[in-house]
């Protein structure tokens, strides 16, 4: 494979080199699919950047960026953009030019909102956007109907869109730490759901639709204020790891004791005076339960 100036062309990664600006040298590697200059000190990107039309995977993560020009829009072959862990306010209007992309990382920045445009993103399977300072995510994130993995903890969010509900491919749903009090009743048309991750919210119930989850395997509501389960959760039958602690729950649903995939069940830190005798044949077939 060719090289320039020390470089594979193909694969131009600069990370943790403390850099400020990038060499000028790079400008002649266009053919590049992947250009990774995690870790550094850059504030901006020149221009030639921009002509690197070939390039599937950007990670610009971990810098001092405080904005990107919407010339992002030109580099139409991405599938992977890493824009975490910098300074962004806003996010280009830029993705209907860039349709394939499948992962997208927007984590640790500054951001309140997210761009229309993101709409088109019908291939994207991951997206973060963790500790940022989001109140809402909008009713078009219904449209990504390729997700698979949603991450947005530590936000300000409230709430959850009613449109979660067409993310029926959705496999992870990360909102922890945040301020949501109460989960929509549409998400339990995420049929294919496997990791529902909602610690450290203000959740006082939850829907009955929950228990439409049947694909759940880890379920973790610690430091709610949850004062009752739904009789649904019953119904959870592939739920391996279910997490309750520091709640306000003083009666369990009996079914819980039936679900047969159950391998840890942790009501520590509740109003539980003791467990049903229903419950023991948890422990008897070797599920750890912790009250």
């Amino acid at each position: 494979m060719a090289t320039h100036a020390g470089f594979v062309t193909d694969h131009i990664n600069l990370n943790s080199s403390n850099l400020s600006t990038l060499p000028d040298t790079l400008r002649r590697c266009v053919d590049a699919h992947v250009f990774s200059v995690y870790d550094n000190q850059l504030r901006d990107v020149p221009e030639w950047l921009w002509t690197f039309t070939h390039l599937h995977t950007l990670n610009l993560s971990a810098n001092a960026f405080e904005h990107l020009p919407d010339a992002l829009g030109k580099l139409t072959a991405l599938g992977m953009l890493d824009l975490g862990h910098n300074q962004l306010t806003h996010i280009p209007d830029i993705f209907e030019t860039v349709p394939d992309l499948e992962f997208l990382y927007l984590s640790n920045n500054r951001l309140t909102q997210l761009p229309a445009s993101m709409r088109v993103l019908k291939k994207l399977h991951y997206l973060n956007v963790t500790d940022n300072a989001f109140s809402s995510l909008p009713d078009w994130i219904g449209q990504l109907h390729g997700l698979q993995e949603l991450r947005a903890y530590n936000n300000r969010l409230t709430t959850l869109p009613e449109s979660i509900a067409s993310l029926t491919d959705l496999r992870e749903l990360h909102v922890m730490q945040n301020q949501l009090h109460h989960l929509p009743s549409t998400l339990g048309h995420c049929s294919q759901l496997e990791k529902l991750m909602v610690q450290g919210n203000h959740l006082t119930q939850l829907p009955e639709t929950l228990g439409g989850l049947g694909q759940l395997t880890e379920l973790d509501l610690r430091f709610n204020a949850l004062t009752e389960l739904p009789e649904s959760v019953a119904h959870l039958t592939s739920l391996r790891f279910l997490d309750l602690r520091a709640n306000a729950l003083s009666t369990l649903p009996e079914g819980l004791a039936h679900l047969p995939m159950l391998e840890k069940l942790d009501v520590r830190w509740n109003r539980l005076t003791e467990l049903p005798k229903a419950f023991n044949t948890l422990r008897e077939r070797g599920c750890l339960v912790y009250t």
